[in-house]
């Protein structure tokens, strides 16, 4: 799929000197062919049922009425849904609008692909939002993101005018807002098919298409953790203690209301000293994290031992511990326990490799029976789909 993967764009010196800091361009980073072409967002636009905000319009910033572009339909059973009118859509388009679609990594495979990639790289859940524009009419305006992105130009062309911070580290829900963007931008640049972007949250940014030639870009959006996070996760872990249980003393004396905070400041300090509480964290989350789940039709008893089905995981995050005894997997927010000769089975799996039970029983040196029946307790735990995907 890459010349240069996401993985080698998102690697190295990035993360050290650019994750959460500054603005990256990696001119033609990648190869885009296969991840999303005109003809696909023509299907998925014509048969799926694509309700407002999933797909909209946005001209200059709030989006466009949903009614400018499609018409209500009432079924029989007098549900409603809105049925898509292409020539009104060209219109608005032409007119200047960018069409955009949401978490079209749950519907289009390839991309699906390209935010796993990122999700294992940068251990973080990713939604990868679609782009599609025609004029020089900035979608959005100015603006800022609270999320850290990274966008792949898939065709055509898009012009970038970064401005930089006016707040570090903005949230969504936040006690302040950024004050005005620069007048001027720090950085201007032209995306071209093939170029990769990473962009903090908190960048001001403006983007149109590039000297009015059509655009389709993908944007992969970063889950943000911060110390608020952290610290809601640790208090989740002290909940063993009945003190972290306890009503609060709003009632009583000063003392007494003292005290308990005392006993809570102690037992929150403790969390805090662990140095690997940050790597307890990740780790936990990676470890819950439920992927794209996906069925498995039309298989819905045991795993048969088919040495031609192929088998992924539905996670991009799951954990893998091995140690002398045995191995550990987690993944969809399961814990799974497993004999040593397992790692030769789930590491392809883990890295993000779709294996055919053949191949991984060869590589474990078990019978196909034996990794069907481990496979089997993946699917039944949703951490894995077996098929004849690619």
């Amino acid at each position: 799929m890459t010349t240069t993967s996401i993985a080698e764009c998102l690697g190295g010196d990035f993360l050290a000197q650019a994750l959460h800091r500054e603005h990256r361009h990696f001119p033609a980073a990648v190869d885009v062919a296969g991840l999303m072409a005109w003809d696909d967002l023509n299907k998925l636009l014509a048969t799926q049922r694509l309700e407002p905000p999933r797909m909209r319009l946005h001209k200059g910033g709030p989006p466009l009425h949903v009614g400018d572009y499609t018409e209500p339909v009432t079924t029989r059973r007098h549900t409603v849904w809105r049925r898509l009118q292409p020539a009104e859509l060209h219109a608005r388009l032409a007119g200047g609008a960018s069409l955009v679609l949401d978490s079209v990594d749950e519907m289009h495979r390839p991309l699906a692909q390209l935010a796993e990639d990122i999700e294992r790289t940068l251990r973080t859940r990713v939604q990868a939002n679609l782009y599609a524009s025609w004029t020089g009419t900035e979608g959005f305006g100015v603006h800022w993101d609270d999320h850290d992105t990274v966008v792949v130009q898939l065709d055509g062309s898009k012009h970038w005018r970064l401005y930089g911070t006016t707040r570090p580290s903005p949230l969504y829900r936040d006690v302040g807002q950024p004050a005005e963007p620069p007048e001027e931008p720090v950085a201007d640049l032209v995306l071209h098919a093939g170029d990769v972007l990473y962009v903090p949250r908190g960048v001001w940014h403006a983007v149109a298409a590039d000297q009015g030639a059509c655009s389709l870009h993908v944007t992969c959006g970063l889950q943000t953790h911060t110390a608020t996070d952290l610290v809601a996760w640790a208090c989740e872990q002290l909940l063993d203690h009945e003190e972290w249980r306890r009503d609060l003393p709003q009632l009583a004396t000063p003392a007494e209301q003292a005290e308990m905070l005392s006993g809570l400041r102690k037992l929150l300090a403790e969390q805090l000293d662990d140095p690997q509480l940050i790597a307890r964290y990740t780790r936990t989350l990676d470890g819950r994290a439920p992927g794209r789940m996906t069925p498995s039709l039309p298989y819905l008893g045991p795993v048969p031992a088919d040495g031609d089905l192929r088998v992924r995981l539905t996670t991009a995050r799951a954990v893998l511990e091995v140690g002398d005894d045995a191995v550990t997997l987690l993944a969809a927010g399961n814990e799974y326990e497993f004999a040593p000769a397992a790692e030769a089975v789930l590491r392809p799996l883990v890295d993000g490799e779709t294996v055919t039970l053949a191949a991984l029983a060869a590589a474990a040196g078990l019978e196909v029976t034996a990794v069907a029946g481990l496979v089997q307790e993946l699917v039944t735990g949703q951490a894995a789909v077996v098929g004849s995907m690619p």
